[in-house]
């Protein structure tokens, strides 16, 4: 029996922060008629807001230092702003959608990081069990489309920010037992790239000995590398096709018309 066809979209970097990319994104997702499921970050509008609001940000090796004031603003812009934003603009384009923290339904349960020599605050692990997989896949079988922000919870009352990657990554594997999932990371730039500063220099097809190969060569580095941490574990976990591609080309990926603007993860 073949299975049914979902797709987890994570929607990230200048994407998210402008309204000139957001919105005709979201016009065109929601014409996907494969059942999908949307996640979201949203780290520059949170970083803006605690500057007007004079509360220090540290980030080490591209990941924030979640301390108490900084979990106020994460919980604010991610659940808050940006994700009731992303709900109303689908609802505009007659997809109906509902919006979603960790928190809601206990749908991702994570666990405060421990770490031997740095202390990330209220960061949130996730394991294998922290998806709500009946949950989630009761959204989808109703046909509302859920937004999934960067925010969950450890089970005591403790609100966690979580890596959106981490969070697209293990909603996908939770869901490839019962379906035929597609991961697809959505950003501005084309693809993963030989040179950043080159948006035409993508690597269209990309395997882990190539990517270690690259790492090692320093070609891959910085936020691409949890990024494809995140890929190469979801294919190792029964997750079908993955990608990272430009937000503006999704439909042409899907409808397999351009692969120009993608890397494909083999």
């Amino acid at each position: 029996m073949n299975k049914k066809k979902v797709l987890v979209i994570k929607i990230g970097g200048n994407s998210i922060d402008n309204p000139h990319e957001l919105v005709p994104f979201l016009e065109t997702i929601a014409t996907i008629k494969t059942p999908f499921i949307l996640v979201h970050g949203g780290g520059k509008l949170a970083t803006d807001l605690a500057e007007k609001l004079n509360i220090p940000q540290q980030l080490i090796d591209g990941r924030r230092i979640t301390d108490v004031e900084t979990i106020k603003i994460a919980t604010m812009v991610y659940a808050g702003y940006i994700n009731k934003n992303i709900v109303a603009l689908l609802q505009k384009n007659n997809k109906n959608s509902i919006g979603l923290s960790g928190a809601d339904a206990n749908l991702i349960q994570t666990t405060k990081r421990v770490h031997p020599t740095i202390d990330y605050g209220f960061v949130g692990d996730l394991h294998t069990t922290s998806v709500n997989i009946d949950f989630l896949e009761n959204l989808i079988l109703s046909g509302l489309t859920p937004v999934i922000n960067a925010i969950t919870h450890d089970g005591n009352g403790v609100l966690l920010n979580t890596n959106a990657d981490a969070i697209a990554n293990a909603l996908a594997v939770s869901l490839a037992s019962k379906y035929e999932v597609s991961l697809l990371y959505c950003f501005e730039k084309k693809g993963v790239l030989y040179e950043p500063s080159n948006d035409d220099s993508v690597i269209h097809e990309l395997n882990h000995q190539q990517f270690e190969e690259l790492k090692e060569q320093g070609i891959i580095s910085k936020g691409m590398l949890p990024k494809l941490d995140n890929c190469f574990h979801a294919l190792q976990n029964g997750v079908q096709t993955i990608a990272i591609l430009k937000a503006t080309t999704i439909l042409g990926f899907l409808n397999q018309t351009t692969h120009e603007y993608t890397s494909i993860i083999k």
